[in-house]
């Protein structure tokens, strides 16, 4: 529920404080004076329309059922619009975008408007009617769960086959595209790390004329061997050290020589010709890994397109024997909503009475399987169908389902309702007043409204008036309660007698 409201520089509003209760909470005053600005701006919180108030900061207690893993949320969240070039939203402290704070708080505030007709979706109706059969009905509770769980896993099937079938038109340049991608890369064959191995023969064979030209000149070493050994002799040092170094030299030139002879028999077009293909894999997948591994994927697939039509007849066997079971499933389930449907116009026809309108019936027709059945619901008053309904019998009707399906609301949830009862006749108006007080038993409602009977029921009362071009609200006591009833009654100047009927309400 909405605890407080707290509104800054609203148009015709300076400031605006407000604590709220929970129950029924009616905003009356004279036309003008402001209320749809008040109501509006609390709405522009919560992501309905736009905010006039440079602030306007809403405190609620938390939904159980309210639950973000983007934003922490405290036991009671703080809402607050701010209104500068731009207006901003935040929640808890946090900024947050208009459509992200609608989507979380619609589920537990519902502005109803007498230009709205949702509610009587085809879609919503049958799960007004589900959920009444849950509730008392364990065999259709099972049945929908069955039901549901085998209709997910029978449209995941479907897409597959689908899928199958538009690949099937294509099959043939699949597997002709997917085969010259395979033997694109297996006609080069690569080897991990061949390509190292190819640079390192190429840098050889580009020094291999001026190192056989180095050693030839190199060789020469040899012919002064004898003589330097000789001094050594003659000097009676050790020549060890010198004749190891030889002997490494000898060694060293001949590891020269080989490699030279091995050079010689290279095919270095060869060799640039294999380097050039392995540049071209590794510039398309990045290296010779990642090609090895694309290869392997391309490979997998083609199995699967070789195996495309075993996967289309197994599907296709599997969704014709599915969906004789999802019909009977199905089936059973609209029989037991048909049943309930029947109960649901009984208590909705005591309400409608009340209401001055016709009783209304459930239409049901057949579609193909959906997620809830193959049932399609429509309603039918007096031959009129829900998208035909007038706007004030759509309201009208609207309340009275939701009053009968009371053990289905949202507990502690707000509904924000624009003028529901404008432009009805008495009776009327105290049915509908009626309605509202029983949903005020569950919900916490903000009504504006123009009529005595819903402004006597509220469990607070806000008066919204206006002086000089500025705007207040007030939270009216008892007395307060019956002057301003007995002025929505008499006009500006009541009388004894509306002042005498005011009270009578009241008690």
């Amino acid at each position: 529920m909405i605890n407080r409201v707290y509104l800054k520089e609203l148009i015709s509003f300076d400031e605006v404080e407000l604590e709220l209760d929970k129950g029924l909470v009616v905003l009356s005053g004279p036309s003008g004076a402001g209320k749809s600005l008040f109501m509006n701006s609390i709405l522009a919180t919560f992501g309905y329309g736009t905010t006039e108030a440079t602030l306007c900061e809403v405190s609620i207690s938390k939904p159980c059922n309210l639950h973000s893993e983007a934003y922490s949320l405290e036991d009671e969240v703080t809402l607050k619009t701010l209104r500068k070039e731009k207006v901003r939203y935040y929640i808890d402290g946090q900024n947050i975008s208009k459509k992200t704070l609608n989507r979380l708080f619609s589920p537990f505030v519902q502005y109803l408007s007498v230009r709205d007709k949702s509610g009587f979706e085809g879609s919503t109706l049958l799960i007004l009617i589900d959920n009444a059969l849950i509730v008392k009905d364990k065999t259709f509770k099972k049945e929908l769960k069955e039901y549901t769980k085998r209709y997910n896993n029978y449209k995941e099937k479907s897409d597959q086959l689908k899928k199958i079938k538009q690949d099937e038109a294509k099959l043939a340049e699949l597997i002709e595209f997917t085969t010259f991608e395979i033997e694109k890369i297996e006609g080069i064959n690569p080897k991990i790390g061949e390509d190292e191995g190819l640079l390192k023969v190429k840098h050889q064979l580009s020094r291999i004329d001026k190192m056989n030209e180095a050693l030839l000149q190199a060789n020469t070493i040899f012919e002064a061997e004898e003589a330097v050994s000789e001094i050594y002799r003659l000097l009676e040092k050790d020549d060890s050290h010198f004749m190891e170094l030889m002997n490494q030299l000898r060694a060293d030139f001949e590891d020269i020589e080989l490699l030279s002879e091995e050079l010689a028999e290279v095919d270095i077009e060869a060799v640039l010709d294999r380097l050039e293909k392995i540049s071209i894999l590794k510039n398309r997948y990045g290296s010779i890994e990642e090609a090895l591994a694309y290869a392997e994927l391309k490979r997998n697939e083609l199995r699967g397109y070789q195996n495309i039509e075993k996967d289309k007849s197994f599907l296709e066997s599997f969704l014709m024997m599915e969906f004789s079971e999802l019909t009977v499933l199905a089936t059973r389930l609209s029989s037991s909503r048909k049943a309930q449907a029947l109960l649901l116009e009984k208590e909705l026809e005591h309400y409608l009475t009340e209401l001055k309108l016709p009783a209304l019936q459930f239409v049901f027709s057949m579609v193909n399987l959906e997620p809830l059945g193959y049932d399609s619901l429509d309603v039918n008053m007096n031959g009129s169908k829900a998208t035909t309904l007038s706007g004030g019998e759509f309201n009208r009707v609207r309340l009275a389902l939701m009053v009968v399906a009371l053990w289905d609301a949202e507990e502690g949830g707000v509904l924000i309702l624009d003028e529901i009862d404008a432009n009805v006749s008495g009776d009327e108006s105290i049915a509908i007043a009626n309605m509202i007080a029983k949903l005020s038993s569950v919900y916490q409602i903000f009504a504006i409204s123009h009529q005595a009977h819903l402004a006597s029921k509220a469990n607070q009362h806000i008066l919204v008036s206006k002086f000089q071009g500025v705007s207040k609200v007030r939270l009216l006591d008892r007395q307060g309660k019956v002057d301003e009833i007995a002025r929505i009654v008499g006009g500006e100047r009541p009388n004894a007698e509306a002042i005498s009927f005011a009270e009578k309400l009241l008690d």
